[in-house]
């Protein structure tokens, strides 16, 4: 490596020396920098070869200006990469192809292997079937391993065959609590060139949440699976280097406030200032009394507020930290050492130079939910009431038109002979219905609360919400006080940690006696493992139409998300999700309103049960110890004897096997030729969806459950899979043919193409007739028809779901032209080889009054061109032309595209 600025030095701390990139000795150009830029900069410095990064690189980052508009593009090397299951196993699925494929093309299979340390944590399969018992925590994970076992092989393969490859087995945690917890380093050491280095941890990782380790000070993001393949494969990451955005916390939490009530502030006030593709970074003395567990918290749900990272400084809450998780004390002494040494150390009155400064003191935050659609529409508490009660009525008008429509159609078909819904027993009454459960007879009705979990990496890696949960619990308890029948209560913690405090802090049982009892360790609701509903519950709720609702204290809420069933969603804190429960409906006002009554026939108010600052705040530090963490992560990658009874091939190529529904040999690379195939053309296009706003990728591509008569749900009962064996689609993600089948599959896309219709509908043109997406797709594949979506703002929000990119490619679809992208997905496009387009500030497809029956072709695209020309013709011959921004942003970006994606490119390289 080269070493243009003379910065290799080295540091001694206590009685080691290492060698390190010194950054006091850039000066003033290094030290002006926010502290996340300074990571950035340490990491060119270090990779500096003269040719994927440059001395010009450098000196555009010393150079950077905090109100220029991104337009410089470096590369960005990660020292690892996290992975989560559901991301996970397509990866590892991509790798076993691309050693297939380097055999095939006539390369050494054994180059496809992890260049830098890759860490697997099982999180995303296991989902509350069983709830409400003291045994459910052990019938779930049987379940899991159940249905499971062909992916569990696979891992446990991939761990085996695959160089720095590890594997945390299910039952043990959710991937960015362990990260916080064990995995993180800060401060990374390695031998290079027989030199002992010192040198930031960086990471990216296959799940959109990855940023919650910018608590500890460390730099990463979220990327797509795809992406997270090649940083495997030691291909640098590319981006523009960004503007920074600063955000300033000053004083302290109000009495009744929690860690969640602060990140569903801070989600607001940053989505309504734009931070889309930007770094956030906090700075202010507010961080002086913050803990690390709410600083991991508001870095956790940086994708809901759209930055690309939000990240903290390193300093003594980071160190007490890491002493409280068991980390090694010679290796606390190197990080404190090293970051003071950088200037990444967080000092008194510390104010870097930003692009942008936002302020917001912490005594203004006040209790608040998010929903029911989106996590950034927060609603204070005490406006919950009437705003939920808007917000159901909005439904309930829905429901009142959709009925409407159907009372025409009735009208119709019984003039034509036809049988009306009346003679089929259809319901006389909407929005409430009455239920027997459990030897009870109750009315269930529009805004009961259906579902109630204590979920998600965002909360329950915080000791101050969960345990203040436990004493929600606990004074409930003391008044005798039960859920109401309907709720289905869940606890899924982050990490075995988590159940060891509350049962020391003895209130384990009191959340078990309100039915929150441990359905298992991972992210259950929170990734749309809520499993299914009780069978009363959920016939009652398709019958009487009702609009019901769930609360969880997790991160996204988006449509068809949490429950398919469910159409309201709103994020809380633990506490206030045990409230909830209690209450059996979310259009309460709990300010004023009695959540409920004892048996004596008293009001109980949330008052009554909600626990002072100082209650929680001395429990944590009696109950919260080192101990835990020692004795919970001491095996951490041995597993259960589930995961250790599991049959291990040791072959460096995987065996595939035909008959399996889970693990198919990625398709990807079938065709590969050794020259890169260079750029399409794209001409008599048709469109296969018509899209509005915010457009997620769980609408693209689902994670939850699978339908019997939806593509997906009729390829696996052609398999003889039975529809309990289903799975989630997410845990279907290593057999592209349910993928495929699931692109734009969820229950709640609405397709402008197919209006009055919800779900993956479309209609195969010219002749108009309605269909689903997957069925027209093959249609038009048949016919070499190249295909493309029109879209509004914010297509791909959400999850870094590589299969919402790869699906579309499967499909066939050529190009996607949207008004905005989120970044994560515009990225996955073009390392699928799908062009992302951009319509020009004030176009739209209503704007240009685009049906979605033309033919479209797109001419202009070449090497580094910035617009194309799209011209739209109908049915009449009338054309449409306008031009679209390309969003390949970067020259790295073009190659990837002219090579037909990323891994087509890594490979390419890899066999040259």
């Amino acid at each position: 490596m080269n070493n243009s600025y003379n910065t290799l030095t080295q540091l001694t701390v206590g009685e080691r020396q290492v060698h390190i990139h010194s950054l006091p000795a850039l000066s003033d150009r290094a030290r002006r920098l926010p502290f996340s830029l300074k990571i950035l900069l340490e990491n060119l410095l270090r990779h500096e070869d003269g040719k994927n990064v440059t001395a010009q690189d450098i000196d555009a980052l010393l150079n950077w200006k905090p109100e220029d508009k991104p337009s410089k593009e470096v590369a960005f090397t990660p020292a690892r990469v996290v992975m989560q299951d559901f991301t996970g196993v397509p990866a590892i699925v991509d790798l076993a192809a691309m050693r297939d494929a380097m055999a095939k093309l006539g390369g050494d299979p054994n180059k496809i292997n992890p260049l830098s340390p890759a860490e697997m944590v099982i999180d995303h399969s296991v989902q509350v079937d069983e709830y409400g018992h003291d045994g459910a925590f052990d019938l779930n994970a049987k379940l899991e391993y159940q249905r499971n076992k062909e992916r569990y092989e696979f891992l446990r393969w991939g761990q085996g065959a695959f160089d720095n490859l590890k594997v945390v087995p299910p039952a043990t945690g959710i991937v960015h609590q362990v990260n916080l917890e064990y995995l993180a380093r800060v401060v990374f050491e390695k031998e290079i060139d027989g030199m002992p280095f010192a040198y930031p941890d960086t990471l990216v990782g296959t799940d959109s949440h990855t940023t919650m380790i910018n608590g500890l000070g460390i730099l990463g993001w979220g990327v797509g699976g795809i992406e997270a393949e090649a940083a495997m494969l030691g291909q640098p990451i590319s981006l523009l280097i960004p503007q920074v955005v600063g955000f300033k916390l000053e004083g302290q939490l109000p009495e009744g406030t929690t860690a969640t009530d602060l990140v569903l502030t801070v989600t607001q006030m940053l989505r309504e200032h734009g931070v889309v593709g930007k770094f956030v970074e906090f700075f202010g003395d507010g961080l002086a009394d913050l803990p690390l567990a709410d600083r991991a918290t508001i870095a956790n749900m940086a994708p809901e507020y759209g930055a690309t990272c939000g990240i903290f400084p390193i300093d003594n809450e980071t160190l007490e930290y890491l002493r409280l998780t068991n980390r090694d004390e010679e290796k606390i002494a190197l990080i404190e050492g090293y970051a003071k040494h950088q200037g990444m150390w967080r000092e008194p009155g510390d104010e870097p130079l930003y692009t942008d400064v936002l302020t917001l003191d912490l005594a203004t935050v006040v209790p608040s939910l998010a929903g029911p659609k989106r996590p950034q529409d927060r609603i204070p508490l005490n406006d919950a009431g009437k705003t939920i009660q808007a917000h159901l009525g909005e439904f309930q008008h829905e429901r009142s038109e959709k009925n409407a429509v159907s009372d025409q159609d009735e009208a119709r078909t019984v003039g034509e002979g036809g049988t009306s819904r009346v003679a089929q027993n259809e319901p006389a009454t909407l929005g409430v219905g009455k239920v027997k459960f459990k030897e009870q007879e109750f009315e269930l009705v529009d805004g009961a609360c259906v579902i109630a979990a204590i979920t998600s990496c965002t909360n329950t890696s915080n000791p101050s919400v969960i345990l203040a949960a436990g004493l929600v619990a606990q004074k409930a308890k003391a008044l005798g006080l039960k859920p109401k029948p309907w709720v289905k209560t869940s606890l899924a913690p982050g990490s075995k940690v988590v159940t060891d405090y509350l049962e020391q802090a003895d209130l384990l049982e009191p959340l078990a006696e309100l039915g929150f009892d441990l359905v298992g360790y991972g992210c259950t609701t929170c990734i749309g493992n809520s499993g299914p509903l009780p069978k009363e519950i959920n016939e009652a709720i398709v019958k009487h139409q009702l609009v019901v609702s769930s609360i969880l204290s997790g991160n996204r809420n988006f449509e068809g998300r949490i429950h398919q069933d469910v159409k309201m969603n709103f994020l809380a804190s633990p506490p206030l999700v045990v409230a909830y429960a209690l209450a059996g409906r979310t259009d309460i006002d709990v300010y004023n309103e009695p959540l409920c009554q004892t048996d004596d026939g008293q009001d109980v108010f949330l008052k009554d049960i909600w626990p002072s600052v100082s209650e929680v705040s001395e429990l944590v530090s009696q109950t919260v110890t080192q101990a835990m963490f020692e004795k919970n992560y001491a095996d951490v990658y041995q597993g259960d004897q589930h995961w250790q009874q599991i049959a291990v091939n040791q072959s460096e190529r995987y065996d595939w096997q035909d008959s399996s529904t889970y693990i198919r040999k990625a398709p990807f690379f079938d065709d590969m030729s050794k020259e890169p195939p260079g750029i399409p053309s794209i001409k008599g296009a048709r469109c296969l969806a018509k899209l509005g706003d915010s457009v997620t990728t769980d609408h693209i591509s689902p994670a939850g459950n699978i339908k019997a008569s939806a593509p997906a749900g009729e390829y696996l009962q052609a398999q003889g899979v039975k529809q309990a064996d289903f799975n989630s689609y997410g845990s279907r993600r290593g057999n592209h043919e349910v993928m495929m089948r699931g692109t734009f599959a969820n229950v709640r896309l609405r397709n402008q193409l197919a209006p009055g219709t919800e779900g993956g509908i479309t209609r195969l043109l010219p002749e108009g007739e309605l269909m689903s997406i997957f069925d027209a797709a093959e249609h038009y594949q048949q016919r070499n028809t190249p295909l493309v979506v029109l879209a509004g703002s914010e297509y791909g929000t959400g999850s870094s779901r590589d299969w919402a990119a790869k699906g579309s490619l499967l499909l066939g679809i050529k190009a996607v032209l949207a008004k905005s992208y989120e970044r994560i997905h515009r990225s996955n496009l073009i390392g699928m080889g799908v062009l992302p387009l951009q319509f020009k500030s004030g176009d739209g497809h209503e704007e240009l009054e685009l049906t979605g029956e033309e033919e479209f072709e797109i001419e202009g695209i070449y090497d580094t061109s910035t617009e194309v020309i799209v011209t739209a013709t109908n049915a009449d011959g009338k054309e449409v032309k306008f031009s679209a921004d390309i969003r390949i942003d970067t020259p790295k970006e073009w190659e990837y595209y002219q090579h037909g994606g990323i891994l087509q490119y890594v490979l390419r390289q890899m066999l040259n």
